[in-house]
């Protein structure tokens, strides 16, 4: 069991977060509660800011929202000097809303809408991130249409396999993401770039995929996409100025997860790309990083009400919670293992073997299937570690199930983030005819 950020257990043997009593934060926000430990998310933004830098290279640092998004966040990240990368017109409105200086946003996606993209050039983003030959058609149309030039970066697909679940692999050669750096055509579409009136190519984008434990993996893409980038210069003589190595660093979920050092990680990768583009004769400008889940999902904890156990004729005991699937679902998803601890019974002795399951009408509804917990009862509040990343992000309303309020929590106060919902927000769109 690993505690994180400012987590400690006080003398009533109960869960603090941000010197917040989580039982406390339980009875007066309700549960199930996401809690974000601020300071935590601070303290990592400036961890990556610090040690991806390089000299005579400007570095950029870009958070990627999907992991987790709102006003409050959006804030912090800004007010830490990262950029942003979103995905959808839902993003980019909720980044604009909170003030983000659209020169700082990145805007990714393999199918963006016209309206999309439209919102994106009227508002001027920093840089869109063309997922396909395809989409530059479009974006050329709206950008004529609107009287505009913007930026841009290529996604290419290095065709690395990272040793991750498969559904978060994002570099294999046959991947939707991005046009493959293989490809006998890319002078082609790198020509059909240079030729535009209405883009400007910058360079290139690549990410390998999510939850990556292996230092290698990271290594292989620098080394890859130089030899890329020299290879292009060289065949069709166009000197790429940006570099975006995109994200994926693995965090620590549960027993056996072990995370990259993540400061000499940054800094290899620093020093292999300089070493590397030097010897390949590249005047690269600009290179950049997309962490998401490596900054929040830490500095996330969900508490939850315990409504009863149950011992079945199989002999399994479960621990029934308020919430479930529908404000966790990456354990269906992907077989996703956590940590918990019960938040008011820390310093008890775990004797019992317990899965924790949630209360939507689907077997599959299951946080934690096998876990050592003290003896469990009615009323005691589970605090589920490590659920800042794609918790939130993923939550829905199955069962009609109202979505959870979110907290921000430091040096003894709590803020809220995000309302939780109520009946009356579910049936909100309805309409009876």
């Amino acid at each position: 069991m690993k505690l994180f950020g400012t987590m400690n257990v006080n003398d009533k043997g109960h869960l603090e977060i941000g010197k917040c009593d989580t039982t406390e934060l339980a009875k007066e926000f309700g549960t199930p509660l996401y809690v974000v430990d601020e300071d935590l998310v601070r303290n990592t933004c400036r961890e990556f800011k610090n040690n991806f830098e390089i000299e005579g290279i400007e570095s950029e640092v870009i958070y990627a929202s999907k992991a987790f998004l709102n006003l409050a966040i959006a804030k912090v990240i800004c007010e830490e000097g990262l950029s942003l990368d979103v995905v959808s017109g839902g993003e980019l409105y909720t980044a604009l809303k909170a003030n983000f200086p659209a020169s700082r946003i990145y805007m990714h996606g393999n199918n963006k809408t016209e309206s999309e993209l439209t919102m994106a050039i009227e508002e001027g983003i920093g840089r869109i991130v063309v997922d396909n030959r395809n989409e530059l058609e479009v974006i050329e149309y709206l950008c004529k249409s609107l009287n505009k030039k913007i930026d841009v970066l290529l996604r290419v697909n290095p065709g690395i396999e990272a040793h991750t679940h498969e559904y978060i692999q994002t570099s294999k050669n046959d991947s939707k993401f991005g046009e493959s750096i293989f490809d006998e055509d890319m002078c082609r579409i790198i020509n059909r770039f240079k030729n535009s009136e209405s883009v400007n190519l910058k360079g290139f984008h690549c990410h390998i995929g999510s939850q990556i434990f292996e230092e290698k993996s990271f290594y292989s893409e620098v080394s890859d996409m130089i030899k890329f980038l020299e290879k292009i210069k060289n065949e069709c003589g166009f000197c790429t100025e940006e570099l975006n190595l995109g994200g994926g660093f693995g965090v620590y979920y549960s027993e056996g997860d072990k995370p990259v050092n993540l400061k000499s990680c940054l800094k290899n990768m620093i020093s292999i790309l300089k070493e590397e583009a030097q010897k390949s004769g590249l005047n690269i400008k600009k290179v950049m990083i997309e962490p998401g889940r490596s900054i929040i999902a830490n500095a996330g904890t969900t508490l939850y009400k315990v409504g009863g156990t149950k011992k079945t004729y199989g002999g399994k005991k479960y621990v029934f919670i308020d919430g479930g699937m529908t404000d966790n679902p990456r354990t269906a998803l992907y077989d996703a293992k956590y940590e918990a601890l019960v938040a008011n019974k820390v310093n008890v002795e775990n004797n019992e073997e317990y899965t924790i399951g949630g209360k939507c009408c689907e077997s599959g509804d299951i946080i934690i299937k096998e876990i050592e917990l003290p003896r469990v009862e009615r009323g005691d509040i589970i605090a589920v570690l490590t659920t800042g990343a794609y918790n939130y992000s993923m939550s829905s309303n199955y069962n009609r199930i109202p979505k959870p309020a979110v907290v921000f929590v430091k040096e003894g106060e709590a803020k809220i983030a995000v309302k939780r919902e109520t009946y009356e927000d579910i049936i909100r769109n309805d309409i009876l005819f």
